[in-house]
């Protein structure tokens, strides 16, 4: 009898998600739809839960069997089993018996409720959309993520040559904050860039700086802290200050002042709950560059508040327009401070994870919080040290990364093609990035009416088959705005921009 059960669920799981696509386009409903309705009916349906459905990972519970049902107009019966009766079915339970039947002996696990509140939509249900058509054999356009390496940008060779040459002795565990030459060179890459009193117990290497901000964020956040977070972020800020117990309040930045802070909307957000304020400079997804006058503002108003600053400066060697990026961590010495870093962009190893945190400034103001870190740090054992191996060879000697941003560099061509085809589009207004590899245009609200951000993202993907992420997944609630990767090659981007340059001319929700 039980063998019978787990034959029909796993039969029931593998043809579930067909029907329910198949329900989905008989309806005209997109994913977005179904996950409004259920908004608006007070039914818990997250967008993972509801990919994992159409990708046939898992089918649901009874409760939202029955919800499914209704809007999609269906009967539960061939929702759940392909056959309109129990009665023309070749299973000897219903669905719902055999959800009672499986109850007694079978627990079933959800997701923590700690990440009721976490998301990261630069990869969400759209990228399972576009991952479900390329299965069906489409050739999709994908500006949706900032991986280097797919595009042809290639690590340079003397870097891979340095971590072949050392792989045998990199295979133990080093220092839970890292090899000695990667933080040596570190430290000395800080001094270059005027961050001043770091020492070699000051750097902790990890798994790219994502792993960097989880870690930093576990050991600092208490229940009910505020960390001011810019608005658009790279959203794990967002997501890791949320699942450490704390509470992410944005502050603005403006799109007139080249999506600059706004530092009366800053100002405005501190209160007494208020530990830490974040800065990504350069900016994903803008590709703002910040002026030493804002830094400086920035720096004044977490001297007042007594606030620690943290710095996302991974995008830092990619400046064009003779700029000059300006580490916050220089321009205060008397504040905590943690710069995070790394060489995921700068030398296209995105895929060997390998970032740093420097802390800088008066440490004596954060010993216990270092602490903390360093108990962070112990517990994950240490980072990749075949990775780490490359720092010193990296971070010194030439720069190739400079010849992509200088005039005629790919990256600066590729951005200032991108940003004159978008210009040119009626309707779309945009700032040009000065860093980063990013942009981030806007659709005229009277011309376009968009009030969905993730509807107009999978629109363009169905229509056009053009991969971008929406301002929300960035934080952003103001519908209308989407990121562009400008890191494709010329050609592919000129494909992209003219499908929707296409789309815009007839699109409107």
């Amino acid at each position: 009898m039980r063998d019978k059960i787990e034959l029909w669920s796993k039969m029931t799981q593998e043809t579930f998600a067909i029907r329910l696509r198949q329900a989905l386009e008989e309806r005209g409903l997109k994913q977005v739809d179904l996950l409004h309705i259920a908004q608006a009916q007070g039914q818990k349906l997250g967008k993972s839960q509801l990919s994992q459905y159409l990708s046939g990972k898992t089918i649901p519970r009874s409760d939202m069997l029955a919800f499914l049902s209704t809007a999609l107009e269906v009967s539960e019966e061939w929702l759940a089993t392909g056959q309109s009766t129990d009665s023309q079915t070749n299973s000897p339970f219903t669905a719902e018996e055999v959800q009672t039947k499986e109850e007694p002996t079978m627990r079933r696990f959800k997701k923590s409720s700690k990440l009721d509140n976490v998301s990261y939509d630069v990869r969400g249900p759209a990228l399972d959309e576009a991952m479900r058509m390329e299965e069906d054999g489409i050739h999709i356009l994908k500006l949706n993520i900032g991986n280097p390496a797919p595009f042809g940008f290639r690590t340079p060779d003397e870097v891979v040559q340095d971590m072949a040459s050392q792989l045998r002795k990199t295979e133990g565990y080093s220092d839970s904050r890292g090899l000695f030459a990667a933080r040596k060179a570190i430290m000395q890459y800080d001094q270059i860039k005027h961050i001043p009193n770091v020492t070699m117990n000051d750097i902790y290497t990890g798994n790219g700086v994502s792993d960097l901000i989880n870690m930093v964020m576990q050991a600092m956040v208490e229940t009910g802290d505020e960390i001011l977070v810019p608005s658009p972020d790279y959203p794990l800020w967002t997501a890791c200050v949320t699942l450490a117990g704390g509470k992410a309040v944005h502050y603005l930045c403006d799109e007139q002042a080249d999506w600059l802070p706004d530092m009366d909307d800053m100002r405005s957000k501190v209160t007494s709950n208020t530990k830490a304020i974040v800065i990504i400079n350069p900016n994903n997804p803008t590709g703002a560059l910040y002026p030493r006058e804002i830094l400086q503002e920035i720096v004044q108003l977490a001297r007042e508040h007594s606030l620690i600053i943290l710095s996302d400066e991974i995008y830092d060697r990619l400046i064009m327009d003779d700029e000059e990026h300006v580490s916050i961590a220089s321009l205060a010495p008397d504040l905590f401070c943690i710069t995070f870093n790394g060489l995921s962009k700068s030398h296209m190893i995105a895929g060997w994870r390998i970032g740093w945190i420097s802390i800088s400034g008066n440490k004596r103001l954060g010993r216990d919080l270092m602490e903390g870190i360093n108990v962070m740090s112990n517990m994950r054992l240490c980072s990749n040290v075949p990775a780490q191996s490359i720092v010193q060879t990296a971070l010194g000697g030439h720069q190739s990364v400079k010849s992509y941003v200088v005039p005629g560099g790919r990256v600066r061509n590729q951005r200032d093609f991108v940003y004159e085809r978008l210009c040119a589009i009626d309707g779309v207004t945009v700032v040009k990035p000065k860093a980063a590899f990013y942009i981030f245009p806007h659709l005229d609200p009277q011309k376009f009416n968009i009030t969905d951000d993730e509807q107009f993202q999978l629109d363009l993907l169905q229509d056009k088959h053009v991969l971008i992420v929406p301002g929300r997944g960035f934080n952003w609630n103001t519908p209308g705005y989407f990121r562009i990767v400008f890191l494709p090659r010329r050609a592919i981007l000129g494909e992209a921009l003219d499908k929707i340059a296409d789309f815009l001319t007839y699109y409107r929700q």
